[in-house]
């Protein structure tokens, strides 16, 4: 991964409270994992940025990289990584995403 790739996904993390690194967008979302994970987000009814890593094969490599994690999607709250697919279905089904994504409205404003 470029310097250049990696600060460009550090800037998209820290400029978006809630951002989703999918295949595919919100609305249209190009595999079932990252189906899923905008189906949870949604549930929330509260905003959130996806970057299509199919449109940047930079990024699509480079997130990767940049949290050691070999799978898309990937959920960053509040600059922090949260998971992929399984981790977030968890978090959810335990009610442990709804105070992140409170915590993220309320930094939002």
């Amino acid at each position: 991964m470029t310097t250049d790739t990696q600060a460009h996904i550090k800037n998209l993390i820290n400029d978006n409270r809630i951002i989703l690194f999918m295949k595919g967008t919100a609305s249209f979302p190009q595999c079932g994992f990252s189906y899923q994970v905008v189906n949870i987000l949604q549930s929330y009814q509260t905003p959130f940025t996806c970057i299509n890593v199919l449109e940047d094969e930079n990024i699509r490599q480079g997130i990767k990289t940049y949290t050691n994690w070999p799978t898309i999607p990937q959920l960053y709250i509040n600059g922090e990584f949260v998971g992929g697919c399984d981790i977030i279905k968890e978090c959810h089904e335990n009610g442990e995403l709804k105070p992140m994504i409170a915590a993220a409205e309320t930094t939002a404003d």
